[in-house]
């Protein structure tokens, strides 16, 4: 968690912990002297991977029954204990799609959905790619999918879609990248 709260936090409470995620509520004095429950969702730090090879970027197809659709994604995945987000890129990009990164670049990370979740997201820039084994988590069943840098952002944009995605190319776009 960042820094001490500006507001007095009464009570921390924790309701749900299946033990890959927290939830729970803090109970905060607001500026008027009411207190309230502030919800949350606490998740483990993910990067996600803008990896671009050859005129492409590498993107993963993968049916996501949180929300019944098959998503057209940027590579990414969960950090493991005292990983980097560049060093959990590299790792993820190989897994997901057989391709180790010779470098990586952290373009930002950010606080995602600050209004429930307490989840930080790492956005990582990938090249120089050398084909690897693919070794995916037993939960994951999806192609990757090379689409030429120039269409790339335009097809994210298609339905459906999803916010780091979108933003991971929105990112290396404005640094030049694409």
């Amino acid at each position: 968690m960042p820094g001490e709260p500006e507001w007095p936090v009464r009570e921390v409470a924790v309701e749900y912990d299946p033990g890959w995620f927290v939830g729970g509520y803090d109970r905060v004095e607001q500026p008027d002297g009411t207190e309230k429950n502030y919800y949350w969702a606490e998740l483990s730090p993910a990067t996600v991977v803008v990896a671009v090879a050859d005129g492409d970027v590498l993107f993963v197809e993968q049916y996501r029954p949180t929300v019944r659709s098959t998503q057209l994604e940027l590579p990414a995945g969960i950090l493991e204990p005292g990983e980097s987000y560049t060093a959990a890129a590299a790792r993820e990009l190989a897994e997901e799609t057989g391709f180790a990164p010779d470098s990586t670049a952290l373009l930002q990370a950010v606080w995602c959905s600050t209004g429930v979740l307490r989840h930080r997201r790492g956005y990582v820039f990938a090249e120089g790619l050398t084909p690897v084994d693919v070794d995916l988590d037993e939960n994951e069943f999806l192609t990757p999918r090379a689409v030429p840098v120039e269409e790339a952002l335009a097809v994210a944009r298609e339905p459906p879609t999803n916010d780091a995605t979108l933003e991971g190319l929105l990112l290396a776009d404005r640094e030049g990248l694409l």
